[in-house]
């Protein structure tokens, strides 16, 4: 039988595998006494040492750059559709609710109050229930026949 890889004659390659150092195990070891620490301080104390972002107690870069911007907790974010979707998905005459998008699997995740925008030709006539619409929209749809319907949110 030739003599090649098996799993009885697999080992790592030399040098690929290093012993672990063992600290403070005596000063033969080369490793005893401070256990590669050094000589007291911060980082020679257990649980010593600093986070990567501090800055050797110079005011931190976060605190030196001013500050921007706003986040309004009133925010209403609306699930957003544009009449060009929607006459691809439904027939004329159709009824076109937060109720239906979700069965259409057009609507997905979190429940967010439906916008209806302007994008897109629309030449069928829906009858569209919504939270919000956009004025090139509304014009569109009732330029096709169709009705808005305001949902109060």
């Amino acid at each position: 039988m030739a003599e090649g890889i098996s799993l009885a004659n697999l080992s790592p390659f030399p040098g690929s595998k290093k012993k672990e150092k063992r600290v403070g195990r005596g000063p033969g070891s080369g490793h005893g006494k401070t256990s590669c620490r050094g000589h007291k301080g911060q980082k020679a104390r257990t649980g010593g040492g600093v986070p990567p972002w501090f800055e050797g107690g110079q005011m931190p870069i976060l605190r030196r750059l001013p500050k921007r911007g706003f986040k309004n907790p009133f925010r209403v974010e609306y699930a957003v559709f544009n009449v060009g979707d929607l006459a691809k998905k439904f027939e004329a005459g159709a009824e076109v609710t937060p109720e239906t998008l979700r069965k259409a699997r057009l609507l997905k995740g979190k429940p967010r109050p439906v916008k209806i925008l302007g994008d897109g030709e629309l030449n069928i006539a829906l009858k569209i229930k919504c939270h919000a619409v956009s004025a090139s929209a509304r014009k569109k749809i009732e330029a096709a026949g169709g009705t808005v319907e305001i949902i109060p949110l």
